[in-house]
């Protein structure tokens, strides 16, 4: 199922008027051989994570083109003008029988701002909850640089589920948000 199924138009200006117009990308959700290669690049180029990190990214995509859908990782790309202009990767957790984890959602640095973040992650939810997903859970960083990804999540009716101080290192704590995707 493409999110275009889902009913999402390929191209529509974002919903607040102050913001900057999205562009007009294409989205897909398999997962192609370039995948890795392109995700570890647009990962890096946000300048949010470090190399660890980056290369966890690069790992789902290469377990998703090993074991497929066993792996346990949906993926949603936007491409444009020939890039990969966004993604988002999110699976249910495991053990559990109706909650999602979001493990990765990043747009290239001049696209942040335009809404494809947005649109990414409602794609992201809404292929959750078509899955049975009542609640989609979100692990990111107590540190400043991520203020604005802790806001986004706010903006985007997520809550504050639990924080976990020092988590990944000293001064780095853990912060959990949930959305419920059902009423």
């Amino acid at each position: 199922m493409g999110p275009e199924s889902l009913g999402f138009p390929l191209s529509s200006p974002a919903s607040d008027p102050a913001r900057v117009e999205s562009p007009a990308p294409t989205f897909r959700d398999e997962v192609a051989p370039g995948d890795a290669a392109a995700v570890g690049a647009l990962v890096s180029a946000t300048g949010f994570f470090s190399a660890e990190e980056s290369a966890i990214a690069v790992e789902l995509v290469e377990d998703y083109l090993k074991r497929g859908r066993d792996s346990g990782y949906r993926f949603i790309f936007a491409k444009d003008a020939g890039r990969l202009a966004g993604y988002v990767c999110f699976g249910p957790i495991p053990l559990t029988r109706v909650s999602f984890d979001l493990y990765w959602i990043a747009v290239q640095p001049d696209l942040q701002r335009t809404g494809l973040g947005r649109r990414l992650l409602t794609m992201a939810e809404a292929t959750a909850r078509d899955l049975g997903g009542a609640s989609m859970y979100v692990d990111t960083s107590s540190r400043a640089q991520y203020a604005p990804t802790r806001l986004f999540y706010r903006r985007l009716g997520y809550r504050l589920a639990a924080e976990f101080p020092d988590f990944y290192a000293p001064g780095d704590g853990k912060v959990v948000f949930v959305k419920r995707l059902t009423s």
